[in-house]
């Protein structure tokens, strides 16, 4: 794999930085564990209310999308994100601002909460975890961007 810039690994930057206060909301036993992957997550997961209230001060926030991009075209994204695959995530972390509040996005939440405890282990401030499908579910919008000419060879 060849070497890539912090800026290559970009997709979109720059959400806004979320305040913590409201984040932590405790859920039902779907908050901890993931659907799919079945890892109890120390982290908490974050639902619909909880980003929307982080995402009233966007200054504060970093959303990392750990999806691939065919993935994220295919299910919808947020406007604003940190693109890094949720298997090169550790080996990336000192990219990563540790002056935000952080919130980790997969599809159902197997690798975001995943992630979510690796940067909380790793001293980042960690609001929780989410899953775009349950966040869509819910009632949130996501948007759908198409792939590029490159990202769909």
């Amino acid at each position: 794999m060849k070497q890539t810039s912090t800026l290559a690994m970009i997709l979109l930057v720059l959400a806004s930085p979320l305040a913590v206060a409201g984040a932590h909301q405790k859920n039902d036993e779907q908050s901890t564990k993931s659907q799919t992957s079945g890892y109890q997550a120390s982290s908490p997961q974050i639902k619909r209310a909880g980003l929307e209230a982080l995402l009233a001060k966007p200054e504060h926030l970093l959303i990392i999308d750990l999806r691939d991009p065919h993935e994220i075209s295919a299910i919808g994204g947020f406007p604003a994100y940190l693109n890094i695959q949720a298997k090169q995530l550790e080996s990336h972390l000192a990219f990563i601002p540790k002056d935000r509040t952080i919130v980790t996005v997969s599809n159902h939440g197997g690798r975001s909460g995943k992630a979510a405890d690796l940067l909380a282990a790793n001293g980042f401030k960690v609001a929780g975890w989410l899953g775009a499908q349950y966040y869509e579910e819910e009632g949130g919008h996501l948007v759908k961007a198409p792939l590029s000419k490159k990202d769909a060879q």
